[in-house]
């Protein structure tokens, strides 16, 4: 997961979250704003120590990713990157990074692996095969899907 942090007014790096900070932004999202316990409380596997988790997110704070309310010696946190913002900056580094920054090669990609196309592809004729895959200028074959 990559969040962008301004180091100038017209240039953001993008910074790589690690896989637990991505796991308590997901929560956030979901939640809107929360206390550490109540992210906590979200946490289905291999929960953190309370201290740890305060820690995470006390980094995506560092990282521009979040903010907070202070209630005494207690934090709300809240996210201030929308998640359909990062999406838009995580696919497009994807793609840029794994497909040549072309969409074409991505949508190839997913349509080759066979499991992502329609359930009902196999049943389509040849000539409507071919259409599909011309209006998504792939090279798709004629091979049902499992």
């Amino acid at each position: 997961m990559y969040v962008c942090s301004e180091n100038n007014k017209n240039r953001f790096d993008m910074q790589k979250l690690t896989n637990k900070e991505e796991e308590i932004m997901q929560i956030l999202w979901k939640l809107e704003k929360a206390f550490v316990k109540e992210v906590l409380a979200e946490i289905t596997e291999e929960q953190p120590h309370y201290n740890t988790l305060s820690t995470i997110i006390r980094n995506l704070e560092e990282k521009g990713f979040v903010s907070h309310h202070a209630f005494g010696n207690t934090h709300q946190y809240f996210p201030i990157v929308k998640m359909e913002e990062y999406r838009k900056r995580f696919m497009n580094t994807a793609i840029d990074t794994y497909f040549d920054s072309s969409y074409k090669n991505m949508v190839s990609f997913f349509a080759k692996e066979e499991k992502y196309l329609p359930m009902n592809y196999a049943k389509f004729s040849d000539d409507r095969k071919k259409t599909i895959a011309w209006k998504h200028s792939l090279s798709i074959s004629s091979k049902p899907v499992a």
